[in-house]
């Protein structure tokens, strides 16, 4: 184990590093499963509220592995579908889109577009009906092209088998693990850090993402909200094979599939070089990251960090702070040792 006096001091120095230049404030924990090895809240979640450990922020994309595609493992593991399953199976779509595979959904090697510029003319069902009618822009299993619309057509999915809104059969994952503060489209709340702003308003509790946010804030690609001590738990719960079975983990965070040169996990990211992962990890770690300023990286033994900030307060299209993530990421995980594998 290391100094954790000296692992703190350098994360302090990282943190301050983008403190109210990319973002106003921030919260680190750093752990294993059932264990807090690291936490602290920094800054103001508006440069004039203190943050807390409890502050919640706008998840962005971590709510593709969070939320969907944990539902897709849950439906996977009570024997509801399986990685060839096709959307035909579950959904009335032409073709070729039919034939696209839950598998490709989960890896980006659909073919599908990256986003949509629906949200700008349509709202809440017809927008949803719109954006399953999109058709792959490229021919599936070719290349790896990162796409919202993937995640919002696992979500169709999701709520076609259950019956259930996709929001609800999330919480009956969460709810019994204790994750309290894990909602899609909380509302406006003290406790909840403030994004960009729309249409001459401050967004508070409601989604950054503009697809999630004109579908009514659920959506399979954006629109959770947690703070660190949910996502300690969830990390915990899915490490210990609570939320799943163990070997269904193993299958989305160990499988890669490699596709015009990229690789990624189902649902999860595969760590690659330049990218938030930093410079330390292997390719049987996983994580994802949010456009809000979110990441959940987690190593090969079960070391995992999560780091939350609301840099959209400052700047929506911040950039930098991929610099931030990847420096907090190579100090934690080169400075903690890697204990083996739990896989």
């Amino acid at each position: 184990m290391a100094n954790l006096e000296n692992l703190a001091e350098k994360i302090d120095r990282v943190i301050q590093e983008g403190l109210n230049k990319i973002y106003p404030g921030c919260v680190v924990l750093v752990g294993r499963p059932n264990e807090v090895i690291y936490q602290k809240a920094y800054g103001t979640l508006d440069f004039e509220r203190k943050t807390s450990i409890d502050t919640v922020y706008d998840l962005a994309s971590v709510t593709k592995v969070v939320a969907t595609t944990t539902a897709i493992m849950r439906l996977l593991s009570d024997g509801y579908l399986h990685l060839h399953d096709t959307i035909g199976r579950f959904l009335d779509v032409a073709k070729p889109k039919s034939d696209i595979t839950i598998l490709q959904l989960l890896t980006h090697t659909s073919g599908m577009q990256p986003y949509s510029e629906l949200w700008k003319y349509l709202n809440g069902k017809e927008l949803l009906e719109e954006i399953l009618k999109i058709q792959p822009a490229e021919e599936p299993g070719k290349k790896i092209v990162y796409s919202c619309l993937n995640f919002i057509t696992l979500m169709a999915i999701v709520e076609k088998i259950t019956g259930m809104s996709f929001d609800k059969f999330v919480y009956s994952i969460f709810e019994p693990l204790g994750m309290k503060e894990t909602r899609f489209s909380p509302g406006p709340s003290e406790n909840i850090a403030p994004t960009s702003m729309r249409d001459g308003k401050r967004l508070v509790g409601l989604v950054d993402d503009e697809l999630a946010y004109y579908l009514g804030g659920i959506s399979g690609n954006a629109g959770l909200f947690s703070n660190v001590s949910d996502l300690f738990i969830f990390m915990s719960s899915l490490l210990t094979g609570t939320i799943v079975p163990f070997n269904v983990v193993k299958l989305f965070t160990q499988k890669i599939v490699e596709a015009g040169g990229s690789k990624r996990h189902l649902g999860w990211m595969c760590p690659a070089s330049g990218t938030s992962s930093g410079d330390m990890l292997s390719e049987k770690s996983f994580g994802h990251s949010g456009f809000t300023g979110t990441t959940i990286w987690c190593r090969e033994d079960g070391l995992f960090v999560i780091f939350l900030t609301n840099k959209g307060f400052i700047k929506r299209h911040e950039e930098e702070i991929m610099r931030i993530r990847m420096l907090l990421h190579n100090v934690v995980f080169g400075g903690i040792e890697c204990t083996g594998t739990i896989f």
